[in-house]
């Protein structure tokens, strides 16, 4: 015992010195640098949460076996966003105002998004989210936001371009009220129209028992393809009225309504057939093979690797500034030089980070969901999608791309 206490104090006063602080103020026993993370464990887009608060636990694992962020531990702070907007919002309140969170990661739902990032950018927090909606990160976030995930437009095109690859020439979208409806229907109904077919759409209010008054609307268009912009619960509804309707057209949802636990839902004869779009996460790097080995699982969505990046880019944007204070602005002000660099030392673990930074030299991490490059409104650029098809009862691969 005494000599594993006296290696790490040997380590931290050694980290300390190469980030320009004495041993002593190392060694002052400070609070530990507090991460939020606000993710659905229950609700409507649950499906993730599990493997999400796992990985966020994993993250800051690593981070402090490494000697911390500047000589203080790092610990995450999660809560159950109820994947509601206003138990959001007191869940954010609680990690901004008393937990004084640097940054809050996670943030799944759209809708949740839209209703935390004010909190986030007044509280001068930074808000690093897996959320689709464009409208996100046109709020005027003041550069508080950083997305992970590919917005709805980029997603709506995907699904438009993949849509016209099957072939159809009459798409209808169905989808509750979100803050991504709109978007999509006009996305995609574009992209059919520019290869001679036309789209249209209608945004249903949900968690109704019956959808079949909306699917005979839908099936009065007469589509080739049906796309699908409700999570599980609702989906799981309209996929059992269009089979009792006898609609045999193509199906197409996102992995948000069209996943595992859709497949689990459902008979397999109603669900046979449809095709999901899913964020890949980077899974040849070795950055997410790590993640996968420690979790010890066969394999992990896009959104759970997001979150583990979530903490290591808090963490690293931190540990780039060690005269800065500590928090949420200066991860704004450091994110980007920690992800991006073109002279920075590609590192993929935070352990790596934190030495190389230790050490005076500049980082470009990639992560376990992939490159983390941000525009200038804070969009991730260049991701990739697995395409996926139900198949007797389970989700099968049929391309990344």
């Amino acid at each position: 015992m005494f000599s594993f206490q006296r290696r790490n104090v040997l380590r931290a006063g050694a980290a300390a010195s190469l980030a320009g602080l004495s041993p002593l103020a190392f060694s002052q026993g400070k609070e530990p640098i507090r991460i939020g993370i606000l993710i659905p464990l229950t609700g409507a887009t649950s499906q993730f949460g599990a493997t999400m608060s796992l990985a966020a636990k994993a993250a800051a694992e690593e981070i402090n076996a490494a000697g911390g962020v500047n000589g203080r531990k790092v610990e995450v702070v999660i809560e159950d966003d109820q994947s509601n907007p206003e138990a959001a919002v007191r869940a954010a309140r609680k990690l901004i105002d008393i937990d004084k969170c640097v940054s809050i990661g996670g943030s799944y739902a759209s809708a949740v998004t839209s209703a935390i990032a004010p909190l986030c950018w007044e509280g001068k927090v930074v808000l690093e989210t897996s959320s689709g909606a464009d409208s996100i990160t046109r709020l005027p976030h003041q550069g508080y936001v950083f997305r992970t995930s590919p917005t709805t437009s980029l997603q709506g095109t995907r699904v438009g371009d993949f849509a016209v690859e099957l072939g159809a020439k009459r798409m209808f979208f169905m989808g509750p009220q979100a803050p991504f409806a709109q978007s999509y229907i006009d996305t995609i109904s574009a992209i059919v129209a520019k290869s001679g077919g036309t789209g249209s759409g209608l945004i249903y209010e949900d968690k109704k028992a019956s959808y079949r008054s909306e699917v005979d609307q839908a099936l009065r268009f007469k589509p080739d393809v049906i796309v699908f912009g409700g999570y599980v619960p609702d989906t799981a509804v309209v996929l059992k009225d269009l089979y009792r309707a006898g609609y045999d057209g193509r199906r197409i949802g996102l992995s948000f309504g069209v996943n595992q636990k859709l497949i689990e839902a459902v008979p397999a004869e109603v669900c046979e057939g449809t095709y999901s779009l899913v964020p890949s996460a980077a899974e040849g790097s070795s950055a997410y093979k790590r993640l996968v080995a420690k979790l010890k699982v066969p394999g992990l969505d896009s959104y759970s690797c997001q979150v583990y990046d979530h903490v290591v880019m808090t963490a690293l944007a931190l540990a780039s500034a060690p005269n800065a204070a500590p928090n949420g602005t200066t991860v704004r002000d450091h994110l980007r030089n920690v992800t991006q660099s073109a002279q920075g030392k590609l590192v993929d673990s935070p352990a790596d980070g934190l030495k190389a930074l230790a050490a005076g030299t500049t980082v470009n991490y990639d992560g376990a969901s992939g490159p983390l490059e941000f525009a200038d409104n804070g969009d991730v650029k260049g991701v990739f999608f697995r395409y996926e098809q139900a198949q007797k009862g389970a989700l099968v691969v049929t391309k990344v791309a």
